[in-house]
């Protein structure tokens, strides 16, 4: 699925115009990245993570000469598929959402004492 079908399937599920979900990805995808090139993760619960991480240096080889590469480190963008998401991409049900916990009413104040009637 590329970026027009995306849009366009979004726009039927949320009943919205084509142009307004086009303007809502565009945003969401900007705000994604300038968040993770500061450093900061963006975490979607049950859908996954962007995030950045350090990759290290390392050695590698020219495929054309054979030559020996020195690579750099690099912040690289990574994404970490949630729970949801990987219920639904093996086809399982996702975890059923436990119920919150019933809050318990606050204690009433004891009650006052009446005043004593005058006679």
């Amino acid at each position: 699925m590329n970026k027009s079908e995306l849009i366009e399937a979004v726009a039927e599920r949320a009943e919205l115009s084509k142009a307004a979900v086009n303007k809502a990805i565009d945003a969401l995808t900007e705000v994604i990245t300038s968040v993770i090139s500061k450093g900061n993760p963006v975490a979607l619960i049950g859908f996954g993570t962007f995030k950045s991480v350090m990759r290290a240096a390392r050695t590698g080889k020219n495929p054309k000469t054979g030559a020996v590469l020195k690579i750099a480190a690099k912040s690289v963008p990574k994404f970490s598929a949630g729970a949801g998401l990987k219920a639904a991409v093996a086809g399982k049900k996702p975890a059923a959402k436990k119920p919150a916990a019933a809050k318990k009413p606050a204690a009433k104040p004891a009650a006052k004492k009446a005043a004593a009637k005058k006679k």
